[in-house]
C-alpha cells in the first residue's frame, strides 16, 4: 500500500496541472475535469496497491478520468455539447497516451482561459493557482487574505463561467493579448510569491511551486518572445531564485538581502536573468516586471563590485511606483530611500500611506520599526516591531525581528 500511495502522490504532485489542463481542453469544463481527475486518483489509491503501479501512471489516470467524464455526461440529459464531449473522449480512449510525454501540455492555454475577460478579473490569479498549479483553496485563500470557504465559492463560480461561456482553450489572437497577458503574468508571479513564503517556512511544496512558475514563464516566453514583460517576469524570478540558498544560514536563521554573501548566489541563474532583462530592454516597452527585475539586477551587481548603488535603485522605484503603485512597491521604495537619503526621508514616504491599507501588512511595520530605531524613536520603534512580529508567520523572520527589537 505504501509504495502505491507514494506513487499516486508523486504523480499528482508532478503532473496534476498538466493532466487537468489536457482533460479540460477536451471537455471544455474545468470543474468537471477536476472532479473526474479526483475520482481517478481515488481509484488509483484503491487499484494500484492490488494490481501494481502501471508503467505509465499518467496515461492510466487520464483514461480513468475520461471514463468518468463520459459516465457523468451520459447520466445527465443528453445534449449536443455532451455528445461532442463523449465523442472526443471516446476517440481518446481508443488510443490513450501510453507514455508520460505523449499527451500535449495545455497548461499555457489554461492560463489564458483563466484570464478570459468573461471571468471576474479579481479571480484570474486565484483560478490559475488552483487549476494550473494545483493549489487548494485554503493555500490560495491564505495568500489572498480571505476565508477559505469564500475563496472556494468564488473559484466554483469562475469555473462555471468557463463552461457556460464556452471559452476556447487556446492562446488568444494578437489583438486579445494585452488584456489577458497581464493577468497571466500576475498569476505566475503570485505562484512564485507563494513559493517563497512556503520555502522560507520549510514547506517542501514551495520549491516545486517555484520551479513550476519559472517553467510556465519560460513556456510563455518561448511562445511570445517579443513581449518584453514576459521576459521581465522571467528575469525577476531568476534573480530571486539565484539567492534562494542564501536566505537562510545554518540552522535556518533568516539572512536579509543586505547581509547575504554574494558568493553563495547562483552565477548561472544571475547570468540568465541578465540576458532576459537585456532582451526585454531591447524591445523598447518598459513595464512593471522589467523595472522590478532591474532593481534586482542592481542588487546582483554587489557580487561583482562589492557595493550597492542605492541611488539607481531609488530611481527605478520612482519609475515603478509611477506605473504600478502597489503597496509592496511603495514600502520597498521607502526602504531603498532610507539607504540613499536617510531614515527621515523614508519615513515620510511611509507616513503618506493609508493606515487602513497597511494595518495588516507585515513588511510595512518591519520597515517602519527599522526606520524609527535609526531615528532614535525607541518607544515607537518597539511598538512597530511588536506589530510586525505579530503579523509574521515565518519563525525565522519572527526571531530576526525579535533580535532587532531588543
Amino acid at each position: 500500500m505504501g509504495n502505491a500511495q507514494h506513487a499516486v502522490e508523486s504523480v499528482a504532485r508532478a503532473s496534476y496541472g498538466r493532466m487537468l489542463a489536457y482533460l479540460s481542453s477536451e471537455t471544455r469544463d474545468v470543474a468537471g475535469a477536476e472532479d473526474a481527475l479526483g475520482e481517478a486518483l481515488l481509484a488509483a489509491l484503491d487499484t494500484w496497491p492490488r494490481d501494481g503501479v502501471p508503467q505509465q501512471p499518467e496515461a492510466w489516470l487520464l483514461t480513468a478520468a475520461r471514463h468518468r467524464v463520459i459516465d457523468q455526461a451520459r447520466r445527465v440529459r443528453v445534449r449536443s455539447d455532451h455528445q461532442d464531449t463523449i465523442r472526443r473522449l471516446t476517440e481518446g480512449i481508443t488510443s490513450p497516451p501510453d507514455v508520460a510525454g505523449s499527451f500535449p501540455d495545455r497548461r499555457v492555454e489554461l492560463l489564458f482561459v483563466c484570464a478570459h475577460p468573461a471571468i471576474d478579473s479579481s479571480l484570474h490569479s486565484a483560478l490559475m493557482l488552483q487549476t494550473v498549479l494545483g493549489l487548494d483553496a485554503a493555500r490560495i485563500a491564505h495568500a489572498f487574505l480571505v476565508p477559505p470557504a469564500t475563496m472556494g465559492q468564488r473559484l466554483v463560480r469562475a469555473k462555471r463561467k468557463i463552461r457556460e461561456a464556452g471559452i476556447p482553450f487556446q492562446v488568444p489572437e494578437a489583438h486579445e493579448l494585452p488584456a489577458r497577458l497581464d493577468s497571466v503574468l500576475e498569476g505566475v508571479y503570485a505562484a512564485y510569491g507563494i513559493s517563497l513564503d512556503e520555502a522560507a517556512g520549510a514547506d517542501p511544496r514551495g520549491r516545486d511551486l517555484a520551479d513550476e512558475a519559472i517553467w510556465l514563464s519560460r513556456v510563455v516566453r518561448s511562445r511570445m518572445p517579443e513581449e518584453p514583460e514576459v521576459r521581465g517576469l522571467l528575469a525577476l524570478m531568476l534573480f530571486s531564485e539565484a539567492r534562494r540558498g542564501a536566505r537562510r544560514a545554518a540552522g535556518g536563521t533568516y539572512v536579509p538581502l543586505s547581509e547575504q554573501d554574494p558568493a553563495s548566489w547562483s552565477v548561472d541563474l544571475l547570468r540568465e536573468a541578465e540576458r532576459e532583462l537585456a532582451a526585454a530592454a531591447g524591445l523598447g516597452r518598459v513595464g512593471r516586471f522589467q523595472l522590478e527585475a532591474a532593481i534586482q539586477s542592481v542588487h546582483a551587481e554587489r557580487a561583482r563590485s562589492g557595493r550597492t548603488d542605492w541611488d539607481a535603485i531609488v530611481l527605478f522605484y520612482e519609475h515603478l511606483v509611477r506605473i504600478a503603485p502597489t503597496l509592496g512597491a511603495r514600502v520597498a521604495q521607502a526602504a531603498a530611500v532610507s539607504e540613499a537619503r536617510g531614515a527621515a526621508a523614508a519615513l515620510m514616504l511611509l507616513d503618506a500611506l493609508d493606515r487602513g491599507v497597511v494595518a495588516a501588512y507585515q513588511p510595512y511595520w518591519a520597515v517602519r520599526a527599522h526606520l524609527l530605531r535609526q531615528l532614535g524613536q525607541m518607544d515607537a520603534a518597539t511598538a512597530a516591531y511588536d506589530r510586525a512580529i505579530g503579523l509574521t508567520e515565518d519563525p525565522a523572520i519572527r526571531q530576526f525581528l525579535l533580535e532587532r527589537r531588543g
